[in-house]
């Protein structure tokens, strides 16, 4: 497994992380073989969030599984969406609160990467960094990171984080897939300025990607399409079908999977540290991990420009 570095932190992590949203909502066991097969197969990024498994589920899962192995993994975990009633934000007194419930609930003593979740419009950037300034001071968080930012609120972020001499956001994790690349015009131009790494997330659009849907045919119900409609209107659009089509056409004519192509797509964009990716199975770990090998040439990378560059 290849090895990249989380921005300027010099954490190295695995080009293939996993996503740990799944967690809570699976039963322990079956999140056990997940993360058994990931640290088996060289994943080192394991990336969760408080709100994760309803409040708090895959971070108790997290920590039950790991045991003596958390200090051969990367643990990143994110803080801010709602907790509870008036729990949620990034305000000085609730990220004391919320870092400690993490700390617990994984059963460590420190995270190595602590990321904002959304940004809070309540709370002015500089109280929030300068609360995680403290952790990164007081040892119980290495590096920090940012979500769902947009760019301009980066570039104040990091001039506060200069002008105060506070640890600066390492990561930006946003949504970025070949079926979404909204984040090229502004977001990452800023991460490459500030020599962040980027931590895409839904890498396969939430399963388009995966070649596992038809065009036309109702998407099965054990499958994420199936449980949560809004999420199949939201990608299965006639834009995505025509793009999907033309990919997978791509991908088979040069002996390849249409998954193989996502994550190796990614993979080709230096500035993105780890492809974030979920998984409820052993055998879905295994999959991406071998789908990550693929090394596009400048001609690939010209036409898949063509077919997905206005997305």
């Amino acid at each position: 497994m290849e090895s990249r570095t989380l921005g300027t932190s010099g954490i190295k992590v695995s080009l293939v992380g996993l996503g740990c949203n799944n967690f809570g909502a699976l039963d322990l066991e079956r999140s056990r073989r997940v993360v058994d097969r990931a640290i088996d197969l060289g994943i080192t990024l394991f990336d969760t969030a408080d709100v994760y498994g309803n409040r708090g589920g895959s971070e108790s899962q997290l920590g039950e599984i790991l045991g003596t192995r958390r200090k051969s993994i990367v643990l990143a975990t994110k803080f801010g969406m709602a907790m509870g009633e008036g729990k949620s934000g990034a305000s000085r007194a609730y990220i004391a609160e919320a870092v400690e419930a993490s700390l617990k609930r994984l059963k460590t003593d420190v995270i190595d990467l602590y990321q904002l979740h959304r940004p809070d419009a309540a709370t002015p950037i500089e109280e929030t960094l300068r609360a995680l300034d403290d952790l990164v001071k007081a040892g119980k968080v290495r590096a920090i990171g940012c979500s769902n930012m947009e760019g301009p609120d980066l570039d104040k972020a990091r001039d506060v984080s200069e002008r105060g001499r506070l640890a600066a956001f390492v990561t930006a994790q946003d949504e970025y897939s070949l079926l979404n690349r909204k984040i090229e015009a502004v977001l990452v131009p800023a991460v490459e300025r500030h020599h962040m790494g980027l931590l895409p997330y839904f890498p396969l659009a939430s399963g388009l990607l995966t070649g596992k849907y038809k065009k036309g045919e109702t998407p099965p119900e054990n499958t994420r399409f199936g449980r949560a409609k809004g999420l199949s209107d939201r990608y299965m659009t006639e834009k995505n079908w025509k793009i999907v089509e033309g990919l997978s056409a791509f991908a088979g004519s040069k002996g390849r999977t249409l998954l193989e192509l996502a994550f190796s797509w990614l993979a080709s964009h230096p500035h993105v540290s780890s492809v974030i990716a979920g998984a409820t199975r052993a055998e879905q770990v295994e999959q991406n991990v071998k789908a990550v090998g693929w090394r596009l040439s400048p001609a690939d990378l010209a036409e898949i420009d063509r077919m997905t560059a206005q997305n």
